[in-house]
């Protein structure tokens, strides 16, 4: 018998940075944190994070976005997806530090929408979003030179997701478009054709096809989607001139791995079963659930459900426990057989929380977020243009 030798197996670019261990200066994703982290099997975490919380006071204002670990989420002030914790944050002009337990852009956010003496930290760098990463300002500034040359971006309103860059969002308002979030897609989308005659989506390819077609009764042949790796976005300048959504090829790592098969599997063990979905997963799926909609609106469904009733839920596990947990007199189970947490949001741990905490109480921020004032400005435009959609 032999024994088996271990590979040798390097790791990866984007292992590396999933891990905190590397920088891309054309990522949002950052680097390891600078400062000696508590060690995860510290007995103390939990009294560590309460001590330096209870010294802050009310200094501190700590977000906790829907699909963190429980250990981290029993210490934010108030919990919600990206865009409510972002406002919750601009409501509190007398919290010196937001803690904001999420992920990059979502700090970006923060941080525009807050005042200059606030201080917006991210408690781990690393903790990005694929889907923000998967659209870049080089490749964007490329895909308007393109349209211009096909003679439609004076007739193309770009619409861009909460989960993108600040200088996505700043693109975005130079160009006089909005953000949107999962819930209010279809207004944004509503806005934008009223301006113009087509609409750039940015960057989540699923949720702009599918609030085009299943809200807005589009066709999938008014939809085209632009590849940055391609060139001219691997479209023709007919293609483009014909279509009128111009989806960018991105999505989001968690959501797209729902499948069609996992919507069949489910029905065929779970008799009864209500599939609900998330618009940030592909067509297919979204087309054979039997309901659809955000983060809030899948926590506002659950509790509004009959007791007995059984639930398939297509979004980050964390969110999907937490329901199954809090709704015992339902059947709630994760759409899929394989395991999937969001693993730059799962970054965010009680070691990392600890750490910042601790560092802001002795006087030492850490991991600040800062978005220059030129792309706050921008950003800030297409931020507001939302807040005024009809």
């Amino acid at each position: 018998m032999t024994t088996a030798q271990p590979l040798d197996v390097q790791p990866t670019p984007l292992a590396l940075l999933l891990l905190g261990r590397d920088a891309d200066p054309k990522s949002e994703r950052g680097v390891e944190c600078p400062g000696d982290l508590p060690a995860p099997s510290d007995p103390d975490l939990v009294e560590r994070a309460r001590a330096a919380k209870e010294r802050l006071g009310e200094r501190v204002f700590v977000l906790g976005h829907h699909y963190q670990r429980d250990e981290v989420i029993q210490f934010a002030d108030v919990t919600g997806d990206s865009f409510k914790l972002a406002r919750d944050a601009a409501a509190r002009p007398q919290a010196e530090y937001i803690v904001f337990c999420g992920v990059h852009f979502m700090a970006e956010s923060a941080d525009i929408l807050t005042t200059d003496d606030q201080q917006v930290v991210l408690p781990d760098l690393a903790a990005g979003c694929s889907m923000a990463d998967m659209a870049t300002a080089e490749q964007v500034a490329e895909c308007w030179d393109v349209l211009t040359d096909a003679g439609i971006a004076d007739r193309t309103v770009p619409v861009s997701y909460m989960n993108s860059s600040a200088d996505i969002k700043a693109f975005t308002g130079r160009h006089g478009g909005t953000i949107c979030t999962s819930s209010n897609a279809a207004r944004a989308l509503d806005w934008a054709f009223q301006q113009g005659e087509k609409v750039l989506f940015l960057p989540d390819q699923h949720l702009g096809r599918n609030t085009a077609v299943r809200d807005m009764g589009m066709s999938l042949d008014d939809c085209v989607v632009y590849n940055p790796h391609r060139p001219n976005g691997g479209l023709t300048a007919e293609e483009l001139r014909a279509a009128k959504m111009i989806l960018w090829r991105g999505h989001c790592s968690v959501h797209g791995r729902f499948s069609l098969d996992s919507v069949r599997d489910v029905r065929s063990r779970i008799p009864d079963v209500n599939v609900l979905v998330h618009p940030e997963c592909r067509h297919e799926v979204v087309q054979a659930a039997d309901q659809v909609g955000s983060t809030e609106y899948i926590i506002k469904t659950l509790e509004a459900a009959p007791a007995g009733s059984s639930w398939a839920i297509g979004t980050e596990l964390n969110l999907v426990r937490r329901l199954a947990n809090r709704h015992s007199d339902k059947t709630v189970v994760f759409l899929d057989k394989t395991v999937c947490f969001c693993s730059t949001m799962n970054r965010i741990d009680l070691p990392h929380l600890v750490w910042a905490l601790e560092s802001l109480a002795d006087g030492k921020p850490v991991n600040r977020i800062r978005v220059d004032p030129e792309t706050e400005r921008y950003a800030k435009q297409a931020l507001e243009q939302m807040l005024a959609l009809p």
